[in-house]
């Protein structure tokens, strides 16, 4: 029997959640679980997974202590079914630490909820303490990270080049202002399956507007590969702008980059 199907948003919205948040073990012969572990005020999110979900499956509640807390309560929604598993690994949630090695989905499925499952899995969204509204996502995966910067660029029009943080080799996909209200408005209104708490906090999102007097910064165009090498084979900086259709302080701040790229790192 299978059970997922992708095209269905409440199986693309489960498939993205698990992918960011779900952890799929494997033990010995054909033993293992699917487990999903939350902070007990979104158990309701968990019962409607197991509600959604053909196999025998659990919900339970465990408090411990954490780095954050000496009675930290947290709720786990298990499922042990060899088909299920099986099923999930075929559509791409490896077994085990998954978090450099998943990728959307490789057949045809409901992206808009796929997104909005990653969101709430590993990602957040609110007011900055300037009072801008956000929506990030965190991932280690190079895949996800293309995918979700393209998928944004579809729905708002904004451009991000996706690369890594130096303090710990993650992506953070950060998106601001009119951006991120769009994207809360194309995720979250009337939406299907979404953790309760941050559908509310995506429908607050919807109500900004810009203040009078802030200034709207437009969208960077991301310099590409053959437009480098039009730069580099250019005779002088005028003619490369000219033939880019760049400004002057553009094209030489990437000529400079693109040196000191390939200038010769002394040691220390």
């Amino acid at each position: 029997m299978t059970f997922m199907n992708l095209e269905n948003p409440d199986h693309a919205y489960l498939f993205g959640f698990l992918q960011a948040d779900g952890h799929l073990f494997r033990g010995r012969g054909q033993k293992g679980r699917l487990t999903v572990e939350l902070n007990a005020r979104d158990i309701e999110l968990l019962e409607r997974f197991k509600a959604l979900c053909p196999y025998p499956s659990s919900v339970t509640t465990r408090t411990r202590a954490t780095n954050f807390s000496p009675e930290s309560r947290t709720a786990v929604w298990s499922v042990c079914a060899l088909a299920f598993r099986r099923e999930l690994v075929c559509l791409g949630l490896p077994e085990g630490r998954k978090s450099a090695r998943i990728a959307p989905p490789g057949i045809p499925f409901s992206a808009r909820d796929y997104l909005r499952g990653l969101i709430d899995a590993d990602g957040s969204l609110g007011m900055t303490a300037k009072g801008n509204p956000f929506v990030s996502l965190v991932t280690q995966s190079d895949a996800l990270a293309e995918y979700f910067c393209e998928s944004v660029r579809q729905l708002t029009g904004v451009v991000h080049r996706p690369r890594r943080n130096r303090r710990d080799s993650v992506f953070n996909l950060y998106y601001e202002r009119e951006p991120a209200v769009e994207l809360s408005h194309r995720l979250y209104q009337a939406a299907g399956l979404s953790l309760r708490r941050k559908q509310e906090i995506a429908l607050r999102l919807q109500t900004w507007t810009r203040p009078p007097g802030m200034k709207r910064i437009p969208n960077r165009r991301i310099w590409i590969p053959a437009e480098d090498e039009i730069l580099r084979a250019a005779p002088t900086l005028e003619e490369a702008s000219r033939r880019l259709n760049r400004s002057l302080a553009s094209c030489t701040m990437r000529l400079w980059r693109l040196e000191k790229l390939q200038a010769p790192q002394l040691n220390p």
